[in-house]
């Protein structure tokens, strides 16, 4: 049996055990919930450590935070309101028949099976973040985790197969090949995390069985830093977050736009907020791997190319290690000045620890640049003038936005997460996360058959002036 076979065969199973059970009870969308939370925090250290082989080296202590405790939050959320979500929204019904006792509503039910293609950078968090939407929302799932980090995979996929029914979850390991033919299928909905050109495949395979997408990708997440900014604190934010999982983010900070004056003191303060975080880089156990040679490569291409075109580079290495020899693919937090619009990493998502400078004489110029990319995931800004603030995001458009800090709005409980345009579509986590993942069906119950005569002014044979009749039904 082919792989597709093989994932066809279940996911007919999964369909035909939600015409056969119906959408689930609340209490079974809880338990769910109340499963998976066991499920990581009992086998938490077990997945810091395939985070770390698979990375070659990445923070336990970041991978804990991220991949464990930092999904807590949204389970724990779902948890506590998915019977609130659940229950029908009241809606008024048109003039008269609402007086007459009809009744409108709507009613977030379940799509069906859900297939869920998640990335590498953050495998667990990234997993299991959406799958309490889908969940809450009373979905099955068939999941196709990343191939770049086998370990973790195989772990996610042992540990989910002992903790669900393939009826209700069902995961599949490989490669490109396999992942092609998980896009094929008819899925009721199909979730992908990842990059924007292979979301085109995804998006297209999908679209030959007319299969919605939540498609969550990137993009270029622009930093303006106002005139009014305190310089040492907000250069700490921003490379907490660059170099959080050595920049390998869909939200990172991409590049920076700040007034000319304040691009010196700015870079210092950068390497000031690296030497405190990582004193040394090349075998400390908290600065992450890049995830493969291949990424590896490409962010060196991405420095040789801006040097090539004139740009001025400073590579933040307190301990002035030498990483020409070194165990993984590390490479040190790094400015890049003197930035032009021609540089490749001025034109693709970075995705590492490589930070552009960009220095404007006006803030409108920030505008400017921000809009002749591709709308970006996120966009961060940095000051204390709310006029220039509304501006900048009146005339900008994002996924979302964090001001005076970076990624944070992804953190907060109550907010959803998604993109606009080419940084993704669709939204997860919170009720909007809920709402996502289910069908809001339209419920009318008209008045009674007592009442029936009040529609004979609307059918045939029609007497006198309709026109009167249908002011008065419409006002």
């Amino acid at each position: 049996m082919t792989n597709y076979d093989e994932m066809n065969r279940i996911l007919s199973n999964q369909k035909e055990f939600f015409v056969k059970n119906g959408a689930p009870s609340v209490e079974l969308r809880i338990d769910r919930l109340e499963r998976l939370k066991t499920l990581i925090m009992d086998n938490r250290y077990d997945f810091v450590e395939a985070l770390n082989s698979d990375f070659g080296n990445r923070s336990k202590n970041a991978s804990m935070l991220s991949d464990v405790y930092g999904i807590m939050p949204a389970i724990n959320q779902a948890i506590k309101n998915v019977k609130k979500w659940s229950k029908p929204e009241k809606k008024s019904s048109n003039f008269p028949f609402g007086l007459l006792g009809a009744k409108s509503y709507i009613k977030y039910e379940p799509l069906g099976t859900v297939g869920m293609i998640s990335p590498w950078n953050f495998p667990v968090n990234l997993a299991f973040v959406p799958l309490v939407s889908i969940f809450a929302a009373g979905n099955q799932v068939m999941h196709k985790p990343s191939e770049h980090t086998p370990i973790t995979s195989s772990l996610l996929k042992d540990l989910c197969d002992k903790a669900y029914d393939e009826n209700e979850f069902a995961t599949f390991l490989g490669g490109p090949d396999v992942g092609e033919s998980f896009t094929k299928l008819k899925f009721d909905h199909l979730l992908y995390t990842g990059g924007g050109s292979v979301a085109k495949h995804v998006m297209n395979a999908a679209s030959q069985n007319l299969v919605p997408c939540t498609l969550e990708l990137g993009g270029k997440s622009p930093v303006v830093i106002g005139k009014s900014a305190d310089l040492k604190t907000t250069a700490k934010r921003i490379m907490f977050g660059k170099t959080l999982n050595a920049g390998q983010i869909c939200l990172a900070p991409d590049y920076v736009v700040l007034h000319k004056d304040q691009k010196e003191e700015f870079i210092n303060e950068t390497k000031d907020a690296v030497s405190e975080f990582y004193p040394n880089l090349k075998d400390n156990e908290d600065y992450t791997s890049i995830i493969n040679e291949k990424h590896y490569d490409r962010l060196k291409e991405l420095l040789d190319d801006a040097i090539e075109k004139g740009a001025n580079v400073d590579e933040i290495n307190p301990s002035d290690e030498d990483f020409s020899q070194q165990e993984f693919y590390k490479i040190p937090p790094t400015i890049v000045t003197n930035t032009t619009n021609d540089m490749k990493i001025m034109q693709e998502e970075i995705f590492g620890p490589l930070l552009p400078v960009v220095e404007y004489d006006e803030i409108d110029e920030a505008t400017t640049l921000i809009n002749s990319k591709d709308r970006p995931l996120g966009l961060y800004y940095f000051g204390n003038n709310k006029e220039e603030e509304d501006n900048l995001l009146n005339k900008t458009s994002s996924g979302g936005v964090t001001v005076n800090n970076v990624i944070s709005h992804l953190q907060q409980n109550d907010l959803s997460f998604g993109g606009v345009g080419p940084s993704g579509m669709g939204r997860y986590k919170s009720f909007d996360g809920f709402k996502n993942f289910s069908n809001p069906r339209a419920y009318y119950k008209d008045v009674s058959f007592k009442l029936d005569k009040f529609f004979d002014a609307v059918r045939p044979p029609y007497k006198g002036n309709i026109e009167k009749v249908l002011k008065q039904l419409m006002k």
